[in-house]
């Protein structure tokens, strides 16, 4: 491997990312807007069902608020009660129920909770005694974030990959280059590095632009949270360049990554818990970069988590990552 053409191929792809302004302006407003409107103009609207874990579930339906349509209750056991309360802290669980002792926890920044509270109120639950969560309150918007900068990472990554290069097959670039001594680990090298760097500049720059424009949470350590988030990058570019590697249409690349990007956007826990999902859908959702991303995230900006319980994720990315770049390696065209 010569350095001197990889770094050639390094800089002629930033500067043709850095020159495409609506691209760049893109990567950037794209996920500004999504947290600005979650935070300021979120109505309200639910979602067709709750999520209410119950300590000690009562035999029979003592009050009408277990036989409400779109709860859905999940049991809980005793021992677990500090962990689901923290689950309500973080938006996992819209409310938890002490059926014995006659205890309710809600977030109070919480729409659901607050609609839950309501209708436990009017359904003969009078006499249930509200509980706060103990801790400071997660918002939702809080919660939300390190899912959308992992949402936009990967947008960023696949896209700025997978069709980039198959644009290039097409227009006759790699036709060109192979007539090179540019050999393709050179090429894919550039490529990587190239959009890694990009993708973690970019989303710092909105990473600190929401953090003074909101004000949210970060209690664990900056440094592990760009070890995840680089870690995951690189893991997404690599299954860029599984499409990358021998498609040669642009409609048939846009195809193929939206169906790696969608369902990852709807199972990997951006926009809501997977709490109370069919265990299959959870299991599913593992497999996905998305969800380590997420997960590892979430638990360094709400939990101040350190290195060692985030290991089992960074190991999920990396091992993730070395299938996809070998796969993307040994199915590479030029042509």
């Amino acid at each position: 491997m010569r350095w001197q053409r990889f770094i050639s191929i390094l800089k002629a792809r930033d500067r043709e990312f850095v020159r495409d302004r609506s691209a760049l302006a893109w990567n950037i407003l794209f996920p500004l807007l999504i947290i600005l409107g979650f935070a300021y103009a979120f109505t309200g609207d639910q979602l067709d069902q709750y999520k209410v874990g119950v300590i000690h579930q009562p035999e029979n339906d003592e009050i009408s608020f277990y036989s409400t349509q779109y709860i859905h209750f999940i049991d809980i056991n005793e021992l677990e009660r500090t962990t689901a309360i923290d689950k309500v802290k973080r938006h996992q669980l819209d409310m938890l129920l002490d059926v014995d002792e006659k205890r309710y926890w809600i977030n109070d920044s919480s729409p659901s909770g607050y609609m839950l509270e309501k209708v436990l109120a009017g359904s003969g639950g009078e006499g249930y005694q509200k509980q706060r969560v103990q801790g400071e309150q997660v918002r939702y918007v809080d919660w939300l974030i390190p899912g959308i900068l992992g949402m936009n990472m990967m947008f960023s990554a696949l896209f700025g990959v997978g069709y980039v290069v198959v644009r290039y097959r097409k227009n006759g670039v790699l036709k060109r280059l192979k007539a090179t001594p540019l050999s393709a680990l050179e090429f894919l090298s550039a490529q990587v590095v190239s959009r890694l760097w990009l993708i973690m500049a970019i989303t710092s720059v909105v990473f600190i632009g929401c953090d003074l424009l909101i004000g949210f949470s970060m209690a664990g350590s900056y440094l592990n949270l760009f070890l995840v988030y680089a870690l995951g990058a690189f893991s997404m570019i690599s299954m860029g360049l599984i499409v990358a590697a021998r498609v040669k249409s642009e409609e048939m690349a846009g195809g193929l990554l939206n169906m790696m990007s969608w369902p990852m956007m709807f199972l990997s826990g951006v926009w809501f818990s997977l709490e109370g999902l069919h265990p299959w859908v959870q299991k599913l959702a593992l497999l996905f970069p998305l969800t380590h991303i997420t997960q590892a995230a979430r638990v360094i900006m709400l939990d101040g988590a350190g290195f060692l319980v985030i290991l089992p994720n960074l190991a999920a990315l990396l091992v993730m990552s070395v299938i996809f770049l070998l796969l993307g390696v040994l199915l590479f065209r030029w042509e």
